[in-house]
């Protein structure tokens, strides 16, 4: 696997520091923020234009990532057959995943019923919490199928990075990375200026992550000092029903996935630990994009895996969303005394898994597309009950989050061995040994080394090369 005179020679690597990890400080900035939000909540209520900057910087540059990411990695199988054939496995396992994160919530909810005896009524209830919420989603809830096959083109090139949609950025992506593989060696040109496009990016997350800590303090901050008294009451019980669902989905469904892949859920949870505790604290999956890529190469799945399955898996694999909207849609119902019967339920899950594809990782917008989906259905289930959640969204949101990276992460894995390219035996070493991967080491590597087409094999061999000198020398 690794030569043995370059593992010889090289240097023992030495375990950094608490202080010298990004997860410490963004814990501090936690710490921090709750302290301000009890002790000084009207400064604390203040304090979400911290998070919400935080979380605006990231975003200006996911799309772009994801569009040059997804494309590099198409072109880097070299074969339109294989390409279909990993397209069709990721869709697939996503969609099934996604199905069953969906049943999971209707049915927690059905059997715990944490909103039955709150006894709201539709006409005095007071609404306004929710009111931009609601124009929001109003909106995406009049369309039809048709309409959402057409809001897939967008109407120009630019305009779907503009807007931040990444369904369409999907859809550019994978025409361009189609088109380069047609063009043989001519396109190799074109896919190396994308791969070091995607290395400025990844550069870009990185220097941005620096104010993790910031945001975190800001968010938290802000949550409890604007609804700290708000969630003492009956709607604690609402969000720790979802936090176990979110436990029991992650834990009792992907569990035996990941046993039945070769490798355990717990060790995968441990290897990446330092990024649950980064999205704990920002509520998005999308500032640990770079690391979790490098995380999964170095643990043996091909570049041209993880390049085509991490970015599809923020549209088409919210596991977390999806166990979010289906509660919450019966939460409200509950509330408001209101029998939904099963066969609407069934419906409500059908269209929520159409809905649910596209909804960003990040704090938000699980709300609106929740929103969306209860407009469509609000002759049976009240919209106006949204204002009970949009105070406890944000402690939500880290849940959806943390359920959406483990899942994009576990799919990843599992793809990998469904279509022979898993290294499972660096994957088994790695997870046994999780320090042995130094993540800042293995981005400075693969920017310092300028590298043409070597996108999945050599890459990949090259992160586990690393990874084996830090194993050894630790």
């Amino acid at each position: 696997m690794t030569d043995a005179t370059t593992t010889a020679q090289a240097p023992p690597r030495r375990q950094k520091r608490i202080w010298h990890q990004l997860y410490f400080w963004v814990l501090v900035g936690i710490a921090c923020g709750v302290v301000v939000g009890i002790t000084m909540p009207e400064v604390g209520a203040r304090m979400q234009w911290l998070a919400t900057l935080f979380i605006g910087l990231v975003k200006v540059v996911i799309a772009p990532t994801i569009f040059a990411t997804v494309v590099v990695g198409i072109a880097g199988l070299g074969n339109l057959a294989k390409v279909g054939g990993l397209a069709l496995r990721t869709i697939v396992y996503f969609n099934a995943t996604t199905v069953v994160a969906l049943g999971i919530g209707l049915v927690t909810i059905n059997l715990l019923r944490p909103g039955a005896g709150l006894g709201y009524d539709v006409e005095s209830f007071d609404g306004s919490a929710a009111e931009k919420t609601i124009e929001s989603a109003n909106a995406a809830a009049g369309q039809g199928f048709t309409d959402f096959v057409l809001g897939l083109v967008p109407t120009s090139f630019m305009s779907a990075f503009v807007d931040g949609q990444l369904l369409q950025v999907l859809l550019l992506a994978i025409l361009v990375g189609v088109a380069i593989t047609m063009l043989g060696p001519r396109g190799d040109s074109v896919v190396s200026a994308l791969d070091t496009f995607v290395k400025v990016m990844f550069g870009v997350i990185k220097l941005v992550m620096w104010v993790a800590p910031i945001g975190a303090f800001g968010g938290i901050a802000f949550t409890i000092g604007e609804h700290g008294s708000a969630i003492l009451g009956n709607l604690a019980m609402f969000m720790g029903t979802f936090w176990l669902t979110c436990l029991a989905f992650v834990f009792l469904f992907l569990g035996p996935i990941c046993w039945l892949s070769g490798f355990s859920i717990f060790k995968y949870v441990r290897y990446i630990k330092d990024e649950l505790l980064i999205v704990l604290g920002t509520s998005s999956s999308e500032t640990v994009l770079p690391r979790m890529m490098t995380k999964l190469e170095a643990a043996g799945t091909p570049k041209h895996v993880v390049g085509l399955t991490i970015p599809t898996g923020y549209s088409f694999n919210l596991d977390g969303t999806a166990i979010y909207m289906t509660m919450g849609a019966l939460f409200i119902a509950q509330a408001f005394d209101v029998d939904v019967p099963l066969s609407t339920q069934i419906g409500l899950l059908l269209f929520m898994l159409v809905s649910s594809n596209g909804a960003a990782g990040v704090s938000g917008a699980g709300l609106v597309t929740l929103a969306a989906s209860i407009a469509a259905f609000d002759h049976i289930i009240p919209m106006v009950g949204l204002a009970l959640i949009v105070g406890i969204d944000r402690f939500m949101s880290e849940g959806r989050a943390l359920t959406n990276l483990t899942g994009n992460g576990i799919g990843t894995l599992v793809i990998a061995r469904w279509t022979g390219d898993l290294d499972r035996e660096r994957l088994a070493e790695v997870l046994d040994n999780p320090t042995a991967v130094d993540v800042e080491q293995l981005m400075a590597e693969e920017n310092e080394r300028p590298r043409g087409l070597d996108l999945s094999a050599e890459a990949s061999e090259r992160k586990a090369s690393i990874a084996s000198m830090g194993r050894d020398g630790a």
